[in-house]
């Protein structure tokens, strides 16, 4: 794989020379959606899948990317000069993003980069692929101009793309489990405080499925925004009489003492599920801690109602699919994974059940949608790192 990139980077660039590889994983939520930005806790673990990006610099200020997935845009051309956002750039904005705010950062970025991309996260999937674009392309940056970031400050700078550069208002928990990933770990993040810790996923006799519904989805072109903005009324409404900071603040029964402060019937229900995921989110570690995987998949299950009833982000394929999951034997748990409004959905399966799982839940999707669902086994892996022949 490295070989063969490394060779359509010396075709695609005309160099001889040998650029550094770099990869950074996609990730899976396996509870705590949508808690993110709603100051709670997330349960994210990075995947085997994810973006390569190989790179070295120019003698001049060009900057030149090219994707491996995007044949068709040809090369991206800007300047190290000219790094706003620009809508005809596409993919590309990504790394631009990135690009310009470590330079803003106080980074000196003197030189241009020929930078390919190529990424196995399926597009659109809801697996963060642009968060992977991001951190991929921070720690190329990172380490072709010996710059020694910080990794929490390249987290943020990802974070910031999205925010601000690309205008989804999307919360840390991407960034932050591509760029903390461990092998075999998940990470159990207080997103309010960044406080986190590594908990390791008993899966001797079961896998990770990652069921893709093959229904695209877009977070800027989404209602995304919207139900940030659902919950930030809430929590405005709540602090009229609360001393809080985020809606993660609050217990199940302190949010159901005072919801009737939240003016708008929507937006209660949307301030539940944020309360209510939270605190699931805090018992799953515990679950995890304990190896009860019976009682983390209790909760992942809880977790997939809240999002369709309260949050309203599942939509009939994840539905189809989660439901048709819980009818199969050998199913500890499953649940919408992301963003939702198409992407995927997760299930903790036992191994030995696995190509009877695929087989019926993918009958049951065929009959309901129309076409086919895309399995996948969820290898938890490490961080965003380099990955050059010699280098660890």
């Amino acid at each position: 794989m490295i070989q063969h990139l490394s060779d359509k980077f010396q075709t695609i660039f005309h160099t001889q020379q040998n650029p550094r590889v770099f990869f950074a994983p996609g990730r899976i939520n396996l509870i705590g959606e949508h808690t993110d930005y709603n100051g709670g806790h997330v349960f994210p673990a990075a995947i085997s899948f994810g973006t390569y990006a190989l790179g070295h610099k120019r003698a001049d200020r060009k900057l030149r990317f090219y994707s491996l997935n995007f044949p068709d845009s040809g090369i991206m051309e800007c300047s190290l000069d000219e790094l706003t956002y620009q809508e005809r750039d596409e993919w590309a904005n990504f790394p631009k993003g990135v690009i310009n705010y470590v330079r803003e950062a106080g980074a000196s970025i003197t030189e241009g980069m020929d930078i390919l991309f190529y990424g196995n996260i399926p597009n659109g999937a809801g697996l963060s692929s642009s968060a992977s674009i991001e951190m991929v392309t921070g720690v190329l940056v990172d380490h072709l101009f010996s710059l020694a970031l910080d990794r929490m400050e390249l987290i943020n700078i990802g974070q910031q793309v999205e925010n601000q550069y690309i205008g989804v208002q999307s919360g840390i928990m991407d960034q932050f489990a591509i760029g903390k990933g461990k092998q075999d770990y998940a990470i159990h993040l207080n997103t309010q405080t960044r406080a986190y810790q590594y908990a390791p996923l008993p899966m001797a006799n079961h896998v990770i499925l990652i069921i893709n519904t093959n229904k695209q989805r877009t977070l800027a072109g989404s209602q995304y925004n919207e139900r940030r903005a659902q919950c930030d009324q809430a929590l405005a409404d709540l602090q009229t009489e609360l001393v809080i900071a985020s809606l993660g603040d609050l217990t199940n029964e302190q949010f159901e003492k005072h919801r009737h402060l939240i003016t708008s019937e929507v937006n209660q229900k949307r301030a539940k599920h944020a309360v209510y995921e939270n605190q699931r989110t805090m018992e799953a570690l515990e679950r995890l801690e304990n190896t009860d995987l019976i009682g983390f998949g209790k909760l992942m299950n809880e977790s997939h109602l809240s999002l369709q009833q309260d949050y309203e982000v599942t939509g009939i394929e994840l539905d189809t699919i989660v439901t048709a999951a819980w009818e199969q034997d050998g199913v500890v748990g499953a649940r919408m994974t992301g963003a939702g409004f198409g992407g995927c959905a997760i299930a903790i399966v036992e191994k030995d059940k696995v190509e009877s799982f695929k087989t019926h839940v993918n009958q049951a999707y065929h009959t309901a949608i129309g076409y086919d669902a895309t399995f996948y086994v969820a290898q938890i892996g490490d961080g965003a790192r380099e990955i050059t022949k010699g280098v660890l």
